[in-house]
């Protein structure tokens, strides 16, 4: 089998900025879980049995106590924070089970659910279906990969190093150094990508990159000045790190079983009238009634 491990707020972000917008009757915005909605059910329609959404129910995380410019909801629009709730309720209607953080991120989820996929001897491969370069930590051989949905494209772990220059073990630090301006930490003064995946390349980890540029066996532009900062903010690059790793420890049920798409709930009608979209409930029925002829 094959496990899709959805990104849940970046499908809603995605679908938000891409299609117009659309206010029900209750005055509730809903283009974009309606756009997410459609394009979950193509994918069970397409053949997956096995998936699993995370979503951001609350945008801050623990990490907003270890940084405190990381990323928060204040700059969302209302429209598009109004969605989240919504979002995860139509996944539910559908079927899909959906991972709602709150301590943790929708990232931490889909790393939690990897790792539990990829334990499971069943599973042929899991796909973790998001762009976002957090994830490319969560890559392994050509089992464990990142899927984007939109380009169509997977990366395995010969894509990340050709997209990166560094293995996925080393993500963590990459991200250290060159920062990540979508989840607001700046990185390390000085270090970019060109001079992070290099000295990656070579070193892995932040721990084991030479305090002195002299000891360094790798060459690099303005390695006395990049060491020199490294050293005296090695302990804010190892915070960043800190920060860049996906926490696989995030609840996310009790096994692969539990992901088997088992066909749309009880609330599947209701829910598609709320969004204005009556014919994706009877879509899902007629995907769940050809799944169920081809057991």
């Amino acid at each position: 089998m094959n496990v899709h491990l959805i990104d849940g707020t970046y499908e809603l972000f995605r679908h938000y900025f891409a299609l117009p917008k659309h206010v029900n009757a209750r005055g509730e915005e809903v283009a974009a879980v309606t756009g997410v909605a459609q394009s979950i059910l193509g994918m069970l329609a397409e053949g997956a049995t096995h998936v699993g959404v995370a979503t951001d129910h609350v945008i801050e995380s623990f990490r907003n106590e270890m940084w405190p410019g990381y990323k928060d909801g204040s700059g969302i629009e209302p429209d598009l924070l109004s969605q989240f709730g919504l979002l995860e309720d139509a996944m539910r209607a559908l079927g899909v089970v959906v991972w709602a953080m709150v301590e943790f991120e929708a990232d931490d989820a889909l790393a939690a659910a990897a790792q539990m996929a990829a334990d499971d001897a069943r599973v042929e491969r899991v796909l973790i279906c998001t762009p976002d370069k957090d994830l490319a930590q969560c890559v392994v051989g050509e089992r464990v990969v990142q899927f984007d949905r939109r380009r169509r494209q997977i990366v395995d772990d010969v894509g990340v190093r050709a997209k990166f220059g560094v293995p996925p073990s080393s993500i963590a630090d990459y991200l250290a150094l060159v920062g990540d301006g979508a989840d607001g930490y700046p990185g390390i003064k000085g270090w970019g990508a060109k001079s992070a995946s290099a000295v990656l390349a070579r070193y892995g980890h932040l721990e084991n990159i030479p305090t002195s540029a002299a000891e360094w066996d790798v060459a690099v532009r303005g390695a006395s000045r990049l060491a020199d900062t490294l050293a005296a903010e090695r302990d804010l690059a190892l915070l960043f790190r800190e920060i860049a790793t996906v926490r696989r420890d995030a609840l996310v049920g009790g096994g692969v079983d539990e992901l088997e798409w088992p066909g749309p709930g009880p609330a599947l009608r209701e829910m598609f009238e709320r969004l204005d979209a009556p014919e994706l409930a009877e879509r899902a029925r007629r995907v769940a009634q050809k799944k169920a002829s081809n057991t």
